[in-house]
């Protein structure tokens, strides 16, 4: 067992969190640890923006053309929400484990500027176009922050007082390492990628509502054609592909975890015929919104 585990198995003992099967807030904001004792078979779901550090277990995250693999050692950083296929493994009988932590655009965008200030240190043509999903191995810099980071979670005087500037250290870390141009790029107001995060804010935001991709291009100053370019570049989709899976998501979390009707569900998240949002599901979920139902 890794130093990182180990430190994480003894918070999740006195947090009682042994038998927790999902995520769960910890004592310092933006900071979540997750558990699951089984892993799962290849679905797709929606990752949030943030990094994800890896103690015990491995994933992988399966796109349209290759696949990206992270497991213990690893951390992974995603600049935006992304709808991925994602398979778990718990492996040697040990749950899969981790932490998963928020990254707050003003303190992205004050490191960012503070790194800046040094002649040379972040190389702003090489951020210009980055995916936004990305993987490394955790150095041993980073190593030292996330083990002071569980170190002071079941401390709640001590998460008062150090846990935000840990994060704003690890944050720092993970910008000065091999991935960091995922979060630089962020930053960039006028760069394609920070354009289209902003673009994904607004799709996250009114998911439910009417969309085209000529307002979205327009909100972000960019022609349609170079929009969808740029679009595609960072999220492997289209727009419309990318809302589609976005609103079959939230469907069936309103159905599986809210009890909510399919033909319901459908309306909610933005589908005017129930048949087609039916269709779409069994196409996407590879099971249909009654099955789902039955096992919720």
């Amino acid at each position: 067992m890794s130093n990182i585990a180990t430190a994480l198995n003894t918070f999740a003992e006195q947090a009682d969190l042994l038998n927790l099967e999902g995520k769960a807030q910890t004592s310092i904001p933006g900071v979540h640890f997750f558990r699951d004792s089984k892993g799962s078979a290849r679905q797709p779901l929606v990752y949030q923006s943030g990094i994800i550090i890896v103690a015990q277990g491995r994933k992988v995250i399966h796109f349209p053309e290759h696949q990206i693999q992270y497991g213990a050692g690893n951390y992974l950083v995603i600049g935006i929400p992304m709808p991925l296929e994602c398979e778990a493994f718990a492996e040697d009988g040990l749950p899969i484990m981790g932490l998963a932590v928020d990254v707050d655009p003003a303190l992205l965008h004050q490191l960012v500027n503070q790194m800046h200030q040094h002649q040379g240190y972040i190389n702003t043509e090489h951020c210009r176009q980055v995916s936004c999903v990305q993987s490394a191995k955790i150095d041993d810099p980073l190593m030292q922050t996330i083990k002071r980071l569980i170190e002071v979670l079941p401390n709640t005087i001590e998460s008062d007082i150090f846990g935000a500037d840990i994060v704003k250290e690890l944050v720092y870390r993970v910008l000065c390492g091999p991935q960091g141009k995922t979060l630089i790029g962020l930053a960039q107001h006028d760069g394609h990628y920070a354009r289209i995060a902003r673009s994904l804010n607004t799709l996250h935001a009114n998911y439910a509502s009417p969309i085209s991709v000529e307002t979205l291009a327009e909100d972000v100053n960019m022609s349609v054609s170079a929009f969808h370019r740029a679009f595609r570049q960072v999220t492997f989709e289209s727009p419309l592909q990318y809302l589609k899976k976005i609103r079959l998501v939230k469907a069936k979390d309103l159905i599986s975890a809210n009890g909510t009707r399919a033909n319901e569900a459908a309306f909610q998240v933005g589908y005017s015929s129930a048949s087609q949002f039916s269709r779409e599901f069994k196409r996407h979920f590879n099971q249909s919104p009654s099955d789902i139902s039955l096992n919720a």
